[in-house]
């Protein structure tokens, strides 16, 4: 075989197969995996049709087809983000049942698509023309009961917080299609969020999760357990675990009663158990009142019973729940558990409870989604690897093989091409412990000069309550395979490592984020990695912040890629965002009414004088969560400080870009800017016009 002639050319000059077109059709992955008999399905992304999500079904026969032609488009948007939107069941003699929520309209409608002759879904609920309307997510399908249970969110009035949320039952029939009366509600508003039902193997009680404003879900949720009459209607709705500084991220029955709960009472998001007993109402002897929830002992003191701790493990069994039905757990026939767990990447093992045993599975995986799936003692979920991009994959517990069932990763490229990662810890202010992912850049066929250290741009990841996975990732291929480099920084506040790690951004968010983004970029300049002199930060939404924000507190960076990102906390907190994220910064900054003056001193908006260095804005023009009006006034504040930068807007595009062509200008712009600040020598894209004026632009165009 003739060996490859290696080309000698400067970082960021090197030619690679990697274009922003193979990028952009390979955005996304599979998620919202169910079975329904023996069939698996699951949601995929569809960036060349617009970004809609497609519902796809892989039949017996291994063929995987789609459930709904275009333009259906199977997504929730329940509290901005969106949840598990679709339910099925299996027939024996019609086939499968589907009811599912369309995006356009946020309608359920419900489809048989193996009924002969086919037909259009039919829509089981109705408009409402007050604010967004109404909302559906986290189905459970009970046809003997001719009902689909789920999460309401019903708009009240024209603002973003005009909002309640509900559990409610839909008739199957259509009756509720032209009738919002029809809809019965399972349980009262009283708790401002709320997960879908799950329902006790016998049927006679529901447990769901709650939480109000000003936690978030990782802050402090308790879980309602609810008893269930002949008539479907609950009863005796009372708090079994949980309060204001334990997360429950997840609940499930166990075959014999007991209710499994993820929680990070230990300070670490691991498995619990409550048993069948510990779930009878306990009633208070006379004349002696009920403990109260925070008492010593904690939710556990108004039980009469402790969580059993299943596998005690510094390690998390769960994650953030930014969208409702996402799972880290699933109990298989046969009292196993599935279970996701890891410090950093999830892996999936499966649980022996009584025993607390914990095998994972082999495989070349090493992350994995939360959207475990169940069927007896077969498992399915979605994984990826630095090498793989994400597959739906299935084990069989019983024969402990694992195999990929759907989405089969298939190499686009020359794998040649895919970076090299190191996951690294780096050290920050305090001492402080730093945990990222270092992507060199990496061609098999060029190298750079001796002597020349690479550019490389740091990534901030969103949430801030978030992480940044260590898996196959072409946009970053897009980079590495040109020469330069890639750092994602998992700054303190990232998930994966602990409440401890969780909370270090407590009240300190553009701070700690800032700082830990800063000391990793100063590392790799100081280990002699990463030019000085190039380097760049980047990030969409909470990771825009971080960007902008680190443009206004250090000089350290060249120049900065901002996508859809917070810029001024004071109009946040003023209802400037929508109803979930409305009261985030009361752990992110502090009480508003309390630090005021910080949120301006935090605010890019507020800091645009000290911005230097030039940047790229980009921004969906549909975007609830982090409207365009920010970007708009913070260009107004840098007019006429001579800054180089360009803003580019997108219609169509709210938070995240899902559209192929939306994703290929954006990744083009961001390049651009870096050859233009680096000095890099190549014209493989479009020059973007970087100008020195600030003038809002919402045409899609730069301004």
């Amino acid at each position: 075989m003739q060996q490859q002639t290696v080309v000698t050319a400067p970082y960021g000059a090197w030619p690679s197969p990697v274009d922003a077109a193979l990028v952009a059709s390979h955005d996304g992955h599979p998620e919202y995996v169910g079975t329904v008999g023996e069939e698996v399905w699951w949601t995929a992304p569809r960036p060349g049709e617009g970004g809609r999500r497609a519902l796809i079904r892989r039949r017996t026969d291994g063929a995987e087809v789609p459930v709904l032609a275009p333009p259906w488009n199977v997504r929730s948007k329940v509290m901005g983000y969106g949840g598990m939107p679709w339910a099925a069941v299996d027939r024996v003699r019609s086939g499968p049942l589907v009811v599912f929520v369309h995006f356009a309209d946020q309608r359920l409608y419900m489809h048989e698509p193996d009924a002969p002759g086919g037909g259009a879904p039919r829509p089981l609920t109705p408009l409402s023309a007050v604010g967004e309307g109404l909302r559906w997510a986290d189905p459970v399908l009970h046809p003997e009961r001719g009902e689909v249970w789920c999460v309401l969110e019903e708009f009240t009035g024209p603002g973003p917080t005009d909002v309640r949320r509900v559990i409610a039952a839909v008739p199957l029939d259509g009756s509720a299609a032209g009738d919002r009366a029809a809809v019965r509600e399972l349980t009262d508003d009283r708790h401002r969020f709320v997960t879908g039902p799950r329902l006790s193997p016998d049927g006679r009680r529901a447990a769901w999760i709650v939480w109000d404003h000003p936690r978030m879900p990782w802050d402090g949720t308790e879980v309602m357990l609810a008893d269930v009459a002949e008539d479907g209607s609950f009863g005796g709705a009372r708090a079994v675990l949980g309060g204001p500084e334990e997360s429950v991220a997840q609940i499930e029955w166990a075959e014999d009663g007991a209710l499994l709960a993820a929680t990070d009472r230990t300070g670490w998001w691991n498995l619990h158990r409550l048993e069948p007993h510990v779930l009878e109402p306990h009633r208070p002897e006379p004349h002696r009142p009920e403990p109260p929830a925070e008492a010593a002992g904690g939710r556990e003191g108004a039980l009469g019973g402790r969580p059993v701790e299943l596998c005690p493990r510094e390690e998390e069994f769960a994650g953030p729940l930014w969208k409702l039905g996402h799972r880290w757990f699933a109990p298989l026939t046969g009292g196993l558990i599935a279970v996701l767990h890891g410090r950093g990447a999830p892996v999936l093992g499966v649980l022996d409870p009584r025993t607390g045993e914990l095998a994972d599975v082999p495989g070349p995986w090493t992350e994995w989604e939360p959207a475990l799936a169940v069927n007896g003692t077969r498992v399915v979920g979605v994984a990826a690897s630095p090498y793989s991009g994400h597959e739906v994959v299935e084990l069989d517990v019983c024969t402990g093989r694992s195999r990929v069932i759907g989405s089969a990763h298939a190499d686009a490229v020359d794998p040649a091409y895919y970076p090299r990662p190191l996951a690294r810890t780096f050290t920050g202010p305090d001492g402080r412990e730093i945990h990222a992912q270092l992507y060199p850049p990496h061609h098999p066929g060029h190298t750079a000069p001796d002597g020349e250290l690479p550019p490389y741009v740091i990534w901030a990841h969103g949430g801030p309550t978030g992480r940044a996975p260590l898996v196959l990732d072409l946009e970053i291929a897009y980079f590495t395979s040109r020469g330069i480099g890639v750092a994602e920084v998992n700054y303190g506040g990232s998930t994966g490592y602990g409440r401890a790690y969780r909370e270090r951004l407590r009240e300190r968010w553009g701070v700690v984020d800032v700082e830990d983004c800063a000391a990793v970029a100063g590392a790799l300049a100081d280990e002699g990695i990463a030019d000085r002199a190039r380097l760049a930060i980047r990030g969409g939404s909470a990771g825009g912040w971080t960007a902008a924000a680190s443009l206004t507190a250090t000089d350290l960076y060249a120049c900065a890629t901002v996508s859809y990102p917070i810029l001024d906390l004071v109009s946040w907190a003023a209802g400037g965002t929508h109803d979930f994220e409305s009261r985030y910064t009361e752990s992110l900054v502090g009480p508003f009414a309390e630090v005021a003056d910080r949120y301006r001193e935090r605010s890019p908006l507020h800091r645009a004088d000290r911005v230097g260095s030039p940047f790229v804005l980009l921004q969906g023009l549909d975007d609830t969560i982090c409207p365009p009006e920010q970007c708009e006034r913070f260009l107004e504040a840098v007019a006429g400080r001579g800054v180089p930068h360009a803003y580019l807007t997108f219609e169509g595009e709210g938070h995240g870009f899902r559209r192929a062509d939306t994703m290929i200008r954006a990744l083009e712009a961001e390049l651009s800017l870096y050859i233009q600040t680096f000095g890099l020598i190549r014209s493989d894209v479009p020059t973007l016009e970087l100008l020195k004026s600030a003038v809002p632009n919402s045409t899609g165009g730069a301004s």
